[in-house]
């Protein structure tokens, strides 16, 4: 049987392409609109998407707060208010691994899956960006190395509280006045180096085991910490060639933690933009680019190369040997961004305009086209082992996933790469992932029955 297309949809209140409030009413409101976000959840749940994925960042307002609709709400409180309003779709929450403790991220993600009947999942960041670092008071962040071992004494305490109440833990035995059996908890002890934890969690084992856990990057550092936690990684891969490499990179350290490598998904961000013609899509590209700043573009972009504007003239072809000279220059943060645009421009020739509209604030790969055209290289990409599946970036909400679930999943289920029923009730169900099993001894967490 042909490996099914897993697929997520990650929400923003306007839509992944950064002129997308310029075409929407009430643009102001879009940020914290609850039924606007209830509108997109209804129509990925109507195209049986497997999970709506919320991405987000600690901190106040955000550079990209002053030009468009930002990330507003969080997730978990906006995920709880959208299970309410549906009853199939995943709900992936992101929280960081700097901030805050382990014990209440925990609770948090173990409330939402009780609340959802079985649909969270907990998307994994390290990221420490000077406007958070300022919201919580911090002057500094920390190295690399630090950032991991902290992320990786985090998902020790938030795994095992998850899985300190087992449901058959709660015997509710009138007779012996005993609800909780306290011998059949299993309390955690975990003493780090950042973060300590004892004792049990209040909530039960959720429907689903344990919540799906997404994590975000493509890092060396990332990978390795993915392949040892996570069961899906979002990652931001944009040639079919740097998708493979990820994907066998990954799937080996999953099998070198004694993991089997088909229960770690690779999702890579992508960003279709649909027509019903090669040419409408084109023009629908177009007509929002229209809207955008290309000036700002333009000196994004010329950050990410080290260089200034004047060194990019828009409508020639991007100097790649200047670029390549400039190398050492480029600031860390820029480092992955350049390799990724440089791995399309490069090939294609594009000039310094083609790279500047490639969704180079977002990241992700983009694709115009048709809905057959999009379904082939998605189907290519799975086919060969670059991806289990994609976090779709909608360009305009919700008209532009309304393309997606009306346009591009029916090609898919007529190949039959697609779901046209929800197979179960869970998120960890969607995604075919095996029932967890718990290390130290229970088979089955959902059920209570041990090894």
């Amino acid at each position: 049987m042909s490996r099914q297309v897993r697929l997520g949809v990650n929400v923003l209140a306007s839509g992944r392409h950064d002129a997308a409030w310029k075409v929407l009413p009430d643009a102001a409101t879009l940020s914290t609109d609850i039924d606007a976000f209830v509108r997109i959840a209804k129509t990925a749940e109507r195209g049986k998407i497997d999970a709506l994925f919320l991405a987000d960042g600690p901190g106040g307002l955000v550079e990209e707060s002053f030009t468009r609709p930002w990330r507003a709400l969080e997730p978990v409180a906006m995920l709880s208010a959208l299970s309410q309003q549906t009853s199939h779709i995943g709900l992936v929450a992101t929280t960081s691994t700097i901030f805050g403790h382990p014990y209440a991220v925990a609770r948090q993600i173990a409330s939402l899956d009780h609340i959802s009947k079985g649909r969270a999942a907990w998307n994994i960041i390290t990221s420490q960006t000077p406007v958070a670092l300022a919201a919580y008071g911090l002057e500094q962040g920390f190295g690399q190395e630090e950032r991991y071992q902290r992320a990786d004494e985090f998902a020790e305490i938030v795994t095992g509280l998850w899985s300190s109440v087992p449901q058959d833990a709660v015997v509710a035995d009138q007779e012996r006045n005993v609800f909780v059996d306290a011998s059949r908890t299993r309390p955690i002890d975990v003493q780090g180096t950042h973060f300590r934890s004892r004792g049990s969690l209040s909530a039960t084992v959720g429907p689903q085991g344990r919540p799906v856990i997404f994590q975000a990057g493509q890092s060396e550092d990332s990978k390795a910490f993915g392949a040892k936690w996570a069961d899906a990684l979002f990652t931001g891969q944009r040639t079919i060639e740097g998708g493979r490499k990820f994907f066998a990179d990954v799937k080996s350290l999953a099998r070198a933690n004694g993991r089997d490598p088909s229960q770690l998904l690779v999702m890579p961000g992508l960003f279709p933009i649909l027509g019903g013609t090669e040419e409408e899509a084109l023009q629908r590209k177009a007509d929002l680019d229209a809207g955008l700043d290309i000036a700002f573009l333009h000196v994004e972009l010329a950050q990410i190369f080290a260089l200034t504007p004047d060194d990019l003239p828009l409508d020639e072809v991007l100097p790649f040997d200047l670029i390549a000279e400039r190398e050492a220059h480029v600031p860390i943060a820029a480092r992955w961004p350049r390799k990724q645009i440089l791995s399309e421009a490069i090939p294609s020739g594009w000039t310094a305009r083609q790279a500047a509209l490639s969704n180079i604030i977002g990241g992700h790969r983009m694709i115009v086209g048709t809905p057959e055209q999009v379904a082939a290289n998605i189907i290519e990409w799975i086919d060969t082992d670059a991806a289990d599946g994609f976090n779709l970036n909608i360009d305009v909400f919700t008209e532009g996933l309304e393309r997606i679930v009306d346009g591009l999943i029916p090609v898919l289920q007529k190949a039959g790469r697609f779901r046209t029923e929800y197979e179960g009730t869970t998120l960890r169900d969607h995604l075919g992932l095996s029932p967890y099993v718990d290390p130290r001894g229970l088979a089955d967490l959902r059920t209570g029955t041990r090894n």
